[in-house]
């Protein structure tokens, strides 16, 4: 009769979930149970009634020869990972150095001082050899180089040159002689250091940055006082040519667009026109420039509309003699629409760039075991981590330090050297408060190591020094925004790498890549898994056993559950976390919803498996509850039983 009474009580109802009995014994990874967990996976339709003396014969029997293992829960009923047979391709490539000095330019002795003492800059990069000389005709510019190849001295030297030399020497109180768009917050502070130690020598010359997030009330105080050469996201700015009396453009020589498709990507297109006739309004005559590391249709549409007989400087394409040979003075504008429809990047050679296949079930223990590999084991590395959305950075972020910082386990005896190595984490999105973005932004900056998981707000122009990995989680919606995130590191010659991840339903985006003359090379699951074996804490305990040697792939195996149980069991500590899960999991669903139209073959809703990326949140089990999810198209196990 109690037999029967367990056995109704285990059993599910038909077409229902299991009842919460039945999980607690599936997710209990080294304790009892594990033997109805195993056979649950394997596909049993139904729990056979144990006899509770019978069981507990059998429990003392394996606690005396060895403990159960169970890796079946992460290891099973994964997609095959793909071969991928990709050809070599050539990548386009930009001599980011020259052996020019900016002595040989006809620039202000003192300027020439700063840039060699300051700013510790000795040659001209390629896209500053060719582009200070064209904006010291006073010409119009479009500028396409790759990122980190110097395009903010390139516009920032002409400019303070032409500005100190005027013969009228400009006053604070005559307002903006400049100005100078771009897309984020911290690119903007980024840009208003550099020009200021451009200005040094030349004090005069009152420099100024306008960013959404701050005070208005000090911004329009300092407005009124006076800002010479004026730095600014779009939206801020349309918001005080709205609201504040004292702006104005009666003096503005200069309009800058610094990373123009970023600009437009963040639907800053309209602000951009109201800028425009804000500008043109006041006054007829100005030197405009455009840069940007790709050239999109939008790109050369605001090209067409903002820039007057201008110059097209593209590095790359001189270099590899894509067009006909001609004097680079000579390139109008439309030729960067040749360069549009090529869309071929650039990538400096100093970046090696690799690939994973991950599927979905391990990618959070196998994105863990490569922190750990590089930033605890090789140490002295410095990565940024790309999410497609703030709520995964948020979860993200709090997960890895409750669990992969070690500053809990270094405290406990027994415990190795390595555990006692504490992880820097930090976390950089758009929901944050300005004052917390802009303190993260310079810790990171300054600090010679680190983890900052982000979202795209820190993809452009950022020139974040030391950093030696880029790691995508979830990839971009187009190759230019591939080539931005890998931009941040490498950059001026310095080496760096890049990690994109993958689920096998997703292979079809490295062919995308080489068709777009991007290499990239494979770097194996197993062999980033295996770096678990330098970390004890990981490790399973058996009475009597010996120490681990080589890498045995059942222990690595072992120990990537063990380190996937930590998750789980950190998420499921409490009610809050788990709502936390969730809430990421489904930003990441939303997000995988928006890749454009010609990625849908590569990235759809429907190669998912809702379960399986589940676990990629330290999730039991699917969620039943998301709210407003596309999860139609979604595969789901066929038995209910809990996911693995």
């Amino acid at each position: 009769k109690q037999s029967g009474a367990l056995k109704r009580k285990l059993q599910p109802p038909h077409g229902n979930t299991p009842v919460k009995r039945q999980r607690k014994l599936s997710t209990n990874t080294f304790g009892k149970g594990g033997t109805e967990a195993d056979r649950r996976e394997e596909g049993s339709s139904a729990l056979k009634p144990i006899p509770k003396k019978q069981s507990t014969d059998k429990q003392n029997e394996s606690h005396k020869n060895k403990p159960f293992i169970k890796t079946s829960s992460l290891f099973k009923n994964n997609p095959d990972i793909p071969e991928i047979h990709r050809k070599e391709v050539q990548q386009v490539q930009e001599n980011v150095f020259t052996t020019d000095s900016f002595s040989q330019l006809d620039l202000h002795p003192h300027l020439i001082s700063t840039i060699n003492t300051v700013l510790n800059i000795c040659s001209m990069t390629s896209v500053q050899k060719q582009t200070i000389p064209v904006l010291l005709q006073g010409r119009d510019a479009l500028v396409r180089s790759q990122t980190g190849s110097g395009k903010t001295l390139a516009y920032g030297i002409p400019l303070v040159q032409s500005l100190q030399g005027m013969e009228t020497k400009i006053q604070r109180s005559d307002g903006p002689y400049a100005l100078v768009l771009v897309p984020t917050r911290e690119l903007a502070l980024q840009s208003f250091d550099t020009i200021q130690k451009l200005l040094k020598p030349f004090t005069w010359i009152v420099p100024g940055v306008l960013m959404g997030g701050e005070k208005r009330k000090s911004e329009k105080a300092r407005l009124r006082k006076g800002i010479n050469i004026l730095i600014s996201t779009p939206g801020r700015l349309v918001d005080h040519i709205k609201s504040t009396e004292c702006v104005h453009f009666r003096r503005t020589q200069w309009l800058i667009i610094d990373e123009a498709d970023r600009i437009l990507d963040l639907g800053f297109e309209k602000d951009v026109a109201v800028i425009l006739n804000a500008l043109n309004a006041e006054r007829d005559t100005r030197q405009n420039v455009l840069l940007s590391a790709t050239l999109t249709e939008g790109v050369t549409r605001l090209a067409d509309i903002s820039l007057n007989d201008p110059v097209s400087i593209s590095i790359a394409d001189e270099i590899q003699k894509v067009h006909e040979p001609a004097p680079q003075t000579d390139k109008k504008a439309s030729s960067s629409l040749n360069c549009m429809e090529q869309e071929n990047f650039a990538v400096p050679d100093t970046l090696q760039q690799y690939f994973m296949m991950v599927p979905s079930k391990l990618r959070l223990v196998t994105l863990a075991a490569f922190i750990l590999q590089k930033c605890k084991f090789e140490k002295r590395h410095k990565m940024i981590i790309f999410f497609s959305s703030c709520e995964q950075v948020e979860f993200y972020y709090e997960l890895f330090v409750k669990v992969l910082s070690g500053e809990s386990e270094s405290e406990q005896p027994g415990r190795s050297s390595l555990s006692s190595v504490s992880l820097q984490f930090l976390r950089l999105h758009g929901g944050m408060e300005q004052e917390e973005r802009t303190e993260v932004f310079q810790e990171f900056l300054k600090s010679k190591t680190g983890i900052l998981l982000c979202t795209d707000v820190a993809a452009r122009g950022l020139d974040l020094p030391q950093v030696t990995w880029i790691v995508q989680c979830n990839a971009p919606a187009s190759p230019a925004e591939y080539i931005h995130r890998i931009g941040r590191t490498a950059r001026i010659g310095c080496r760096g790498s890049s990690l994109l991840v993958l689920a096998p339903s997703e292979a079809g985006y490295v062919s995308l890549l080489a068709s777009h003359k991007i290499n990239v090379s494979e770097l194996k699951m197993e062999k980033v898994l295996a770096s678990l074996m330098k970390d004890d804490r990981f490790k399973l305990h058996r009475p009597g056993s010996k120490k681990s040697c080589g890498k045995n792939p059942q222990e690595v195996r072992e120990r990537a559950t063990v380190l996937q149980t930590q998750f789980e069991n950190h998420v499921h500590s409490s009610e809050g976390n788990v709502r936390w899960a969730k809430k990421a999991l489904q930003s990441f669903l939303c997000a995988y919803t928006t890749y454009p139209r010609d990625l849908k073959h590569i990235f759809h809703i429907k190669s998912l498996h809702l379960g399986h990326v589940a676990k990629s949140f330290g999730l039991r089990d699917a969620p039943q509850n998301l709210i407003a999810l596309p999860t139609a198209g979604l595969k789901k196990k066929s038995k209910p039983r809990p996911t693995r």
